[in-house]
């Protein structure tokens, strides 16, 4: 017998049926080790030795594997065909060394590009060794990103406090997201006029020409800049003949494009589906892995992780007898079609992306797939079948026309176009680039060269020019591609990165760079300017693809790049912050410093009139404060656009009174301070605040709602049992209720003021039931149910709690990974997701919420009456 790894419990499930009894196959679940998250893992200094550390749950899956393997003939290693998947591979022969688990018995590794029996059988009969230059590639790019994190994180504490991490890819990512923003803001407008003619033939039918010259100069797009100008030659035309000089018919041929990559396949997914990128992945993977399709689990696509456009010759004859059964023989070309790469650095040889069978039509398959796998599998499909298909033959009809006027003259020209035979558009038809302008595809009536053509209507119409588009995730894939970095599997893995440190927020599908990605944007292209420019960034994944090639040795790359970097980092590091600032405050002017509505100098602090604004740097973040600080207390959010010139645009001191306590005598304010929005009861240190909860915006709040928010934490009762107090919150993960240091979350904000001591009794009996990593409130819905655990113990199930969707398996709680989609949750998702929650231990690994969201140690004195009032009649309104 011998032993199997592969990643995915999915596929070991689905290949052991395919290879029999006298194979054990098991899975890695992923990477199985990684660079501990500390500094030292990578040493320089030691010919850049590197650490590996192997968590609690890998620990477990590498333990199992080598007792297999001790038991076993031999050991074949079948892990994903892609560096990842080599270097998983290269992890787990590591650690079986290690342990002894070998001795003597062979080793091989065999790579299937899709989950088909075919495939898989194919795969073990050619076996080949573990692609050495492949790991060195893998461990190069590891020690690169190690390092530049690692060593330039901490200069950002220092220099940049609230910036978090800076990462070798995602830095040039975020810089393309940020340029373009600084594009946006520093763009002016122009106004320009388009003038067209609808213009009818002697057989009645009308048609539209847009006018391209004018008294016999060549009209640019931005030539007729206003109303004169337009007014003018609409009066012209007005009064002008018009005629047909000539109609060219000219026939042109449209190719198909080849199937999919990885980044061709995460844009089209975005533009007519709708998904993001790691959605988009997460479907591709189950396709990938495998469907029960009648009986048998079976892989419909290929590897999903490519940039690679060729398909194998059987595959190509495959799509060929499949195009002849399912559009006829005329669309059919005589010869196979072949393509070629030609992105830059494409990665190892992989097949495009297509149907693992191209008779199993989306049709066919739809009853076993859930909506997104059938949309996905369809453009999949589609797009593979129409790359082997005839061209389209377009016939594109060009008409030049003459208006003439007494002396004046102008020309006109009018563009259609009629397909003749739709060839592969029959299958498939790429989308337009989402941000380019609408060509014109109309088709022209019939018009002969030399007739008199009928005016029926002249149009004038002002337009503007717009700025650049910002990236959605397609295009700015699309341009990381063009740029030469990055590579298939990092694609999602960049976006999210760049989302979860809040350097980048989406809005409505757009990338919109966060105040603290643009600051460190700027700090790096002030003081690392190097190190996110693109084409050295591209060329360092050149050379990494030259190291995966066996043309370059992957620690003479390290050392080039370290001499370089490490210098340059010794060198930031005797900079004063206020070098910083003023950098800063150059290149992001325009967020900074936005203009304002009168024209004054936007650095000039509007609260005393003296200062100059500049960015501070605070302890949680950057922030816009006044040089006459402390005299003047003037702060605002960094990017606050809205209200530029105020700390909550309302009054001069950026304050608005919303009246007295009653029982105080002190006033009751409205601010905003660099954190957001916040009630205060009196001034100074002493004075009482509460920041707004989620929901309440600063124009909902009145002196009623100010006063509730002030009068928390309250006093609900003392427990029946215990007879100690119970209390309610706001705390920094939102509303709670709190008896002896049990904390239970509520569901919103105002259960605060209304609880009675019954419900609250009851919360805290619920959550401590479910014990510190449970949920409260009852038992949330189940969103789907995934069967027992391969292990036993019981029931696996997805549901919809407080702070998003997550895994159940009786005590065990695991949060479902940012965006995943909980129908697209498999029993191995689940299974891998479980493991790793209970290797973290209850709380996975975090610091107790108690302590984050524990009012003051202080006891609270007893509340004014007045706020009691204000807090109960806040409970009844429901906010």
């Amino acid at each position: 017998m011998d032993v199997v790894v592969v990643e995915s419990p999915a596929k070991a499930k689905t290949i052991n049926k395919y290879l029999g009894k006298n194979y054990k196959v098991l899975a890695s679940f992923g990477h199985v080790r990684d660079l501990p998250a500390k500094d030292g893992s990578v040493r320089p200094d030691e010919d850049f030795a590197m650490s590996w550390a192997v968590d609690t749950a890998s620990s477990k899956r590498l333990a199992d594997i080598a007792k297999a393997v001790k038991d076993a003939d031999g050991l074949i290693l079948a892990t994903d065909p892609d560096r990842e998947g080599e270097a998983i591979s290269w992890h787990v022969l590591e650690v079986l060394k290690q342990k002894r688990a070998l001795k003597d018995k062979p080793v091989s590794r065999v790579v299937f590009n899709a989950i088909t029996k075919s495939s898989v059988l194919e795969a073990m009969a050619n076996p080949r060794q573990i692609d050495a230059p492949l790991v060195d590639a893998y461990l190069a790019r590891r020690a690169l990103d190690y390092l530049v994190g690692f060593t330039l994180s901490p200069v950002l504490w220092r220099k940049l406090p609230g910036a978090r991490s800076a990462g070798r890819v995602q830095s040039v990512a975020l810089r393309l997201v940020c340029d373009r923003e600084l594009e946006i803001e520093r763009f002016i407008r122009e106004e320009y006029w388009q003038i067209a003619a609808i213009l009818g033939t002697p057989r009645k039918d009308n048609f539209e020409a847009r006018l391209t010259a004018f008294d016999r100069k060549r009209l640019q797009k931005l030539d007729i800049s206003n109303k004169a100008q337009a007014d003018d030659i609409k009066a012209m035309l007005d009064g002008a003949t018009f005629k047909a000089l000539s109609v060219e018919a000219k026939p042109t041929r449209r190719n198909p494009g080849p199937p999919f990559t990885t980044s061709t396949l995460q844009q089209a997914a975005s533009s007519r589906l709708g998904f993001s990128a790691s959605r988009t992945m997460q479907v591709a993977q189950r396709l990938y892995e495998g469907m029960d399709i009648g009986g048998e689990t079976t892989g419909l696509i290929t590897y999903m992780r490519t940039d690679g456009v060729q398909m194998a010759p059987e595959a190509i004859s495959a799509a060929r007898d499949a195009i002849a059964k399912e559009f006829g023989p005329k669309y059919l070309p005589e010869k196979p079609r072949n393509y070629t790469t030609k992105a830059k650095n494409a990665q190892e040889a992989h097949e495009a992306i297509r149907p693992t069978d191209f008779m199993r039509t989306p049709a066919s398959v739809r009853q076993y797939l859930d909506a997104d796998q059938a949309r996905l599998y369809e453009i999949v499909w589609k797009r593979a079948i129409a790359s082997q298909m005839q061209p389209a033959e377009i016939e594109r009809t060009t008409v030049e026309i003459e208006a003439v006027n007494g002396a004046r003259s102008a020309e006109l020209r009018a563009v259609g176009s009629v397909v003749r035979f739709d060839g592969f558009i029959a299958a498939y038809t790429d989308q337009k680039d989402e941000d380019a302008e609408d060509e014109e595809d109309r088709r022209l009536p019939e018009i002969r060269a030399g007739e008199q053509l009928e005016r029926e209507a002249i149009n004038a119409t002002q337009h503007t020019t717009e700025p650049p588009p910002r990236y959605s995730e397609a295009s700015l894939i699309k341009k990381l591609e063009e740029l030469g970095i990055g590579r298939p599997s990092t694609y999602t893995a960049i976006l999210k990165t760049l989302e979860d440190r809040d350097y980048v927020s989406m809005d409505k599908r757009k990338l919109l760079p966060q105040a603290k990605g643009r600051l460190l944007s700027a700090f790096l292209e002030s003081f690392f300017e190097r190190y996110v420019e693109y084409d050295f960034t591209a060329s360092l994944e050149e050379k990494l693809d030259e190291i995966s090639d066996g043309k370059l040795a992957w620690k003479d790359v390290l050392r080039d790049f370290w001499k370089d970097f490490s210098g340059a980092v010794a060198d930031i590091k005797e900079l004063r912050v206020t070098d910083v600032l003023d950098a800063l405050n150059e290149e992001l002017a325009p967020l900074v410093f936005p203009a304002r509505e009168d024209g004054s100098n936007p650095r000039i602090c509007p609260k005393c009139g003296t200062g100059n604004l500049s960015l501070k740097l605070g302890k949680f973040g950057a922030f816009v404060g006044c040089s006459n600080y402390p005299e003047c207390s003037f702060t605002r959010q960094l990017g606050d656009a809205a209200n530029p010139n105020a700390e909550n645009g309302n009054g001069e001191d950026g304050t608005k009174v919303l009246g007295k306590d009653p029982y105080t005598a002190e006033e009751i304010t409205l601010r905003s301070g660099r954190f957001g929005p916040y009630v205060q009861r009196g001034d100074g240190k002493e004075a009482k605040r509460s920041s707004l909860p989620k929901g309440w915006t600063a124009d909902s709040i009145d002196h009623e709602k100010a006063l509730a928010l002030l009068s928390l934490p309250r006093d609900v009762g003392k427990h029946p049992e215990s007879g100690k107090m119970i209390s309610a919150g706001l705390g920094r993960y939102g509303p709670f209720v709190l008896h002896d240091g049990t904390y239970a979350n509520l569901d919103n904000i105002e259960d605060v003021f209304s609880i009675g001591l019954n419900r609250a009794v009851s919360v805290i009996a619920e959550k401590q039931l479910k014990g510190p990593g449970g949920r409260n409130g009852g038992t949330p819905a189940a969103l789907k149910e995934l069967g027992e655990h391969p292990a036993g113990g019981g029931k696996i199930v997805v549901r919809d709690g407080k702070y998003g969707p997550y895994v159940n398996f009786g005590k065990v709680n695991a949060t479902l990974p940012k965006g995943k989609d909980p129908q697209s949750v498999t029993i191995e998702d689940a299974v891998a997701l479980i493991a790793e929650k209970e290797a973290k231990g209850g709380n996975g690994g975090r610091k107790p919420f108690r302590k984050a969201a524990a009012p003051a140690k202080k006891p609270a004195a007893k509340k004014p009456a007045a706020q009691k009032m204000a807090a109960k009649k806040v409970a009844n309104k429901k906010g």
